[in-house]
């Protein structure tokens, strides 16, 4: 099989898509040629198979431009792929479907957002299936949606030996916004005396930055500015290391949806908290029930004095359900 990719970036250190990288030299074992058409590319290294094809906005190209290589590669390298691929964006979809038809390709895609809007039910109409993580990372009803699991790098996201863990240290890693509720890990460290929070992540939109002044006043009022250390975003490789050595890892998003950081921690062998409905059956994590601050000084409190006896089984489940290698060859199967 011969296989189009279309994706964001192609940045092996992109704070939040810098893990696609390996998603590609993954998928490069399974086929002969991997054609990777992207908005932006940045720095990879990839193997001979794989050729990257940027739109140009790191250059500076326009929509218009961008939109004008889209179809020229789409069309010049019509004999180059089978199957195409589209990760994330429904957009690719809408805006190629007729030329796909046309050239009688295969068109899949990957969706884990819990937003539906007219591009992704467009998309769903021309698409064989579409891919997701978990049953509660895609909310659109059809009966294309195919669950695969996240596709998390388990031999990157690994234990080890030689970092020095801090077994009072609290981590949470993602995108700083209300959904994510850092507030409340804020308030509580106010109440949990030696502990402190590393907040690994950045801002996206305006209202993100507004809700991070908000954060970083609260810090300062509650007087936890020595406590709380605010890292901004990492490449995967600085994330790794803040996995490895921290005592317990939480996650108190309310999307709605399973966010593969809680995976990526389980697979670096961390005790994790977790209030995410989607995270309540994950083996090795210590699910919350009802939110609340209460609620969740008890837990990290639990958690330091009577820790998980089940990190190993947390690491094995990631393996065995959400590995990157498991995913793809899934994915490849039901392409071909």
């Amino acid at each position: 099989m011969n296989l189009l990719i279309i994706t964001q970036k192609v940045n092996k250190n992109d704070p939040i898509l810098g893990f696609f990288h390996r998603w590609i030299i993954e998928f490069s074992k399974h086929v002969a040629l991997l054609t990777v058409i992207c908005l932006e590319e940045g720095e990879h290294d990839l193997p001979d198979n794989v050729r990257v094809l940027s739109l140009g906005k790191e250059k500076g190209v326009g929509k218009v431009g961008r939109l004008v290589r889209l179809y020229s590669y789409v069309w010049k390298y019509r004999n180059d792929y089978d199957v195409v691929f589209v990760h994330m964006n429904p957009i690719y979809v809408v805006l190629c479907w007729k030329l796909w038809f046309i050239l009688q390709k295969k068109v899949f895609l990957w969706y884990t957002h819990k937003h539906v809007d007219t591009k992704l039910r467009f998309a769903n109409v021309f698409v064989k299936k579409i891919f997701t993580a978990s049953s509660e990372s895609m909310r659109l009803r059809t009966d294309k949606k195919f669950v695969t699991g996240h596709g998390i790098d388990t031999d990157f996201f690994s234990p080890v030996t030689n970092v020095i863990q801090k077994e009072m240290s609290i981590l949470t890693v993602g995108r700083i916004s209300k959904t994510k509720q850092v507030d409340i890990l804020i308030r509580a460290i106010e109440q949990l005396p030696g502990r402190t929070l590393d907040i690994v992540g950045g801002t996206v939109t305006e209202e993100d930055s507004v809700y991070r002044k908000f954060c970083e006043e609260l810090v300062k009022n509650l007087g936890v500015s020595d406590r709380v250390i605010w890292h901004g975003p990492m490449t995967h490789e600085e994330t790794r290391y803040f996995y490895r050595r921290a005592g317990v890892f939480v996650n108190v998003s309310n999307t709605g949806s399973l966010d593969k950081v809680i995976l990526e921690a389980l697979a670096c062998g961390v005790s994790v908290i977790s209030s995410n409905d989607a995270a309540r059956d994950l083996v090795g994590v210590r699910h919350i029930g009802v939110m609340g601050l209460g609620v969740l000084v008890d837990a990290f409190n639990e958690t330091l004095y009577t820790p998980d006896l089940s990190q190993q089984d947390g690491r094995s489940f990631v393996i065995k359900e959400h590995g990157l290698s498991r995913c793809v060859r899934v994915l490849v199967t039901e392409m071909e």
